[in-house]
């Protein structure tokens, strides 16, 4: 095997893909609206960060369900996101959210884990090299927003550059970069609300922890990287939703049929809060970390299917696609997938696979994290 750095995220037609043929983001977005039930509103806004936006399909049903229980409560809205080609897929979901609650601030930032709910870098020479850039939208409607916000490509084409990790292979930030969005006419409203560059405070009502890394990195290097910066920038009462794939569905028995020796995700939420208490220290006290059991934890989706699609005989795409989606879930390195070119065996295992569920489902696994008030 070579020793070609893994750059799963980097695979955009595997990502759109899946993306576009399971409903995953549908199933996170109905549980995100459950924990936005609890959500207790404090002045200015209610706040929310979410730790690896994508195309912000769960960003902007996160603020339909928040428009729908706190109508008149000011937003703000930090998304981190690191791909210039998720950030304008969800450039073109904001217009609609700013025209049904305008009372909002929506904050995009390519920062690592552990800067951006801070907006700041860590790192003095990259802080000193900070892009920030606010937006404010004229006018009242959709379209004339989302017109003034396409106009914002080529500064996001300059800016929005990564490099990979010699390391890891995961992407980096070249620039690092704050983009600020309000309507003009709200300015006044928002004025305690809207940020500037380093007087930005953490304390987020609802922090969005899905996928965020890669599912065999040991459970330390996860806490260390994502969950202890998030943890600490919850406000009193503030709750973080953390989903992560589970296995133990048809997807991974798709994948260990064909690479049987690979444990697929062999840290589950146990080992995680578990690791969190240690790196909290002392400041654990001030956090409820229940973790929960049995199906409370567990988040079904399924690949989107017709019902004669999964007959005796299953049509290429359908096959590719439930291929592309458990190689994709389980986060396999396409060197790995090279060794399956010029062989149908691998649809072989996934057409058994459909035909012995009647489909293709996966298992997320969810927990919560409260900091106490």
């Amino acid at each position: 095997m070579t020793d070609k750095p893994f750059r799963f995220f980097d695979n955009r037609l595997k990502y759109l893909t899946f993306v576009n043929t399971t409903n995953e983001k549908w199933r996170i977005s109905e549980r995100v609206a459950q924990e936005v039930e609890h959500l207790i509103p404090r002045p200015p806004a209610l706040r929310v960060f979410d730790a690896g936006m994508g195309d912000a399909t769960v960003l902007s049903n996160t603020m339909r369900a928040m428009h729908q229980r706190h109508p008149n409560v000011p937003f703000y809205m930090v998304g981190k996101e690191i791909s210039l080609e998720d950030l304008r897929l969800s450039l073109d979901k904001i217009p609609d959210r700013l025209v049904e609650h305008p009372a909002s601030v929506v904050v995009m930032t390519n920062l690592f884990y552990s800067e951006a709910p801070w907006l700041r870098p860590s790192n003095p020479d990259m802080a000193e090299r900070l892009v920030w850039k606010s937006i404010a939208l004229e006018g009242q409607s959709s379209i004339g927003f989302q017109e003034q916000l396409r106009d914002l490509d080529p500064f996001l084409v300059e800016n929005w550059q990564v490099r990979s990790s010699a390391k890891t292979g995961n992407p980096l930030y070249v620039n690092p970069t704050i983009l600020v969005i309000y309507r003009r006419d709200h300015d006044f409203l928002l004025d305690n609300v809207i940020p500037t560059p380093g007087m930005t405070e953490p304390g987020y009502d609802l922090v969005l922890a899905s996928q965020p890394w890669r599912a065999r990195t040991d459970a330390a290097v996860k806490v260390r990287s994502v969950l202890t910066p998030l943890t600490r920038c919850l406000a009193p009462g503030g709750r973080m939703m953390v989903v992560q794939s589970a296995g133990n569905d048809p997807g991974a028995e798709i994948v260990n049929q064909v690479w049987p020796d690979i444990d697929l995700f062999p840290v589950n939420r146990y080992d995680l809060i578990a690791a969190l208490k240690d790196d909290l220290g002392d400041g654990v006290a001030n956090y409820d970390l229940t973790i929960p059991n049995g199906g409370d934890a567990l988040l079904s989706y399924r690949m989107h299917t017709l019902p004669e699609e999964v007959g005796p005989s299953i049509g290429t795409s359908t096959l590719s696609a439930a291929w592309n989606a458990a190689t994709y879930v389980a986060q396999i390195e396409d060197v790995l997938l090279e060794e399956t070119h010029g062989s149908s065996w691998h649809f072989d295992v996934t057409a058994d696979i459909l035909h012995k569920y009647g489909g293709l489902w996966f298992n997320d696994e969810v927990f919560s994290i409260t900091r106490l008030r």
